[in-house]
């Protein structure tokens, strides 16, 4: 399924539209194509701060617009620019719940000139459905957004 999609990502993120309309676009069809991704958005660093902040996303509306560093999955990941998986979002300590429906998460840095500026999050209503094939896609995905940004 994930090499199927490698094109038609590339193709979305080389469009003349915005970058914020590109994101948009690739959100909507990775939620669309992969039936386990039931929410699919960036979180950014917001300038200077050790925060991010939610850039464009497909899904139902989240509170979690701004997400301290280390809060939460995103937030570790925002400092240990590692990706992280989460098979069971009930068994981890730090989790922010965005749905009572959200079941597990996995959350992939975005690199740009080697430097950790935001990441993609993926929520599913199914429990333990990720994989490393997930984990490789969505760091290809990231590739192709740090080369847009």
């Amino acid at each position: 399924m994930f090499e199927r999609l490698k094109e038609p990502v590339a193709q979305m993120l080389s469009t003349p539209d915005t970058v914020d309309q590109k994101l948009q676009k690739l959100c909507e069809v990775l939620k669309k194509e992969v039936p386990h991704y039931d929410w699919v958005g960036f979180y950014f660093k917001n300038g200077d701060k050790r925060e991010l902040k939610l850039g464009p996303y497909a899904g139902a509306p989240t509170d979690h617009t701004i997400i301290p560093f280390g809060k939460g999955i995103c937030g570790q990941v925002a400092e240990s620019n590692q990706n992280f998986i989460v098979p069971d979002v009930q068994a981890q300590d730090n989790y922010i719940a965005c749905s009572i429906t959200v079941k597990s998460e996995i959350v992939v840095p975005l690199f740009k000139d080697g430097e950790n500026i935001g990441q993609i999050d993926i929520d599913s209503n199914t429990l333990d459905p990720f994989t490393e094939a997930d984990a490789r896609f969505l760091e290809y995905v990231n590739e192709k957004v740090a080369g847009i940004l």
